[in-house]
């Protein structure tokens, strides 16, 4: 039998957040050879808070490595030192011959490898690198993500999605939106490790809060829906509204609302934990473009802790409405939470959840890597 074609991963920094990308090839690098190159964001720097503590992070893993193993799989992991920008002309030129440069070795294996990119940065190095097929895997429709330059991304992905063999997309709505630019495409939604989340995890070592904890995490950004946050806050009597993770220019008026309590990020293995902790796991972000295009991880995640779980409904969250409370107003989501605070999950979205078992990373890893492999 054959070897497995190797594989060539432009993405988000390995191991710095555990994206559907990293969960997928944590899988298939146990079992085929994947060279994984780090890449910078999609965010244009600032000068603020954010961008400098990022930036002293890209900055200490350019310094102190440029290749690594990963627990002794077949992945290998490459960290070329980039230009902090792709938005002008001259900054894309640098940073894709930096790219092509740093794909050399594992472009010329033999038999020529299968590249695979998340990023709608890189349509200079279709052609450049070579390749036996390119692959988007289309995670998110970035263009309409606050705070980045949204018509580049737009001008960039178009040119992407008519130079590669194959779109991956990770929700209807991206499907939608790569048809849109005349890309039809494959749908892959999002996986769970339901072992993981129905571990412990590590310990916290967190403040002490009122309970009960009314908890959600991941990015805290303009995607989320202050007034949600605030009637949540009116009508609760006690408790804690605890947010967790980075900041990206919040409305700073939900961080001081009554109530609302924000720590960073934590490690992802302490998650379990604090979903222990909460009472409810929420996810209160606008129905606004970008939240319409987006797959969040976390909602498979929060559906695996056994929590009652309340979301805004959006096209991501609407096919899970057996499974967790789907609410389309702030009113309503301050009611149910508060009601699932009292009452706990309900045996109907208990059971409802049983079809998480057919969503392991494992079983979309395998159909992943299929669609590279198929002819």
């Amino acid at each position: 039998m054959p070897e497995p074609v190797p594989l060539l991963v432009f993405s988000d920094d390995w191991g710095r957040h555990p994206s559907s990308c990293q969960h997928l090839f944590r899988v298939i690098s146990t079992r085929r050879a994947v060279t994984w190159i780090n890449t910078i964001g999609l965010r244009p720097p600032r000068f603020d808070r954010a961008t400098v503590t990022r930036g002293h992070e890209k900055l200490g893993s350019w310094l102190t490595h440029n290749a690594s193993g990963v627990n002794g799989s077949a992945l290998r992991v490459l960290n070329p030192v980039m230009w902090p920008s792709f938005r002008s002309r001259l900054a894309r030129w640098i940073n894709h011959r930096i790219l092509a440069r740093a794909a050399k070795p594992a472009s010329r294996l033999e038999p020529d490898p299968i590249v695979v990119t998340t990023l709608p940065l890189l349509p200079g190095l279709v052609g450049r690198v070579r390749a036996s097929r390119w692959v988007y895997y289309c995670v998110d429709d970035y263009s309409h993500w606050p705070g980045l330059a949204g018509e580049t991304l737009r001008r960039l992905e178009r040119e992407l999605v008519e130079r590669v063999d194959l779109a991956i997309a990770a929700g209807e709505s991206l499907q939608s939106h790569l048809a849109s630019l005349g890309k039809p495409s494959v749908l892959l939604t999002h996986g769970v490790d339901l072992g993981f989340w129905r571990k412990p995890g590590i310990p916290l070592g967190m403040p002490s809060l009122p309970e009960p904890l009314v908890v959600f995490w991941g990015l805290i950004d303009r995607r989320m829906d202050r007034e949600l946050i605030e009637v949540l806050s009116r009508r609760m009597n006690g408790g804690t509204i605890l947010l967790v993770g980075p900041q990206d220019c919040p409305d700073a008026g939900m961080l001081s609302l009554p109530r609302v309590r924000m720590l960073s990020a934590m490690p992802f293995e302490a998650l379990p934990a604090l979903a222990a902790r909460a009472s409810v796991l929420i996810a209160p972000y606008a129905d606004i473009p970008v939240t319409r295009a987006m797959e969040p991880l976390k909602l498979k995640e929060y559906l695996a802790t056994d929590k009652p779980v309340v979301v805004r409904k959006l096209p991501a969250t609407v096919p899970w409405a057996d499974c967790a409370d789907v609410v389309d107003s702030p009113e309503s989501f301050a009611s149910t939470a508060l009601e699932r605070v009292r009452t706990g999950l309900p045996e109907t979205q208990r059971q409802a959840r049983q079809r998480l078992e057919a969503e392991s990373w494992a079983a979309k890893a395998a159909q992943f890597e299929g669609w590279l492999d198929a002819e």
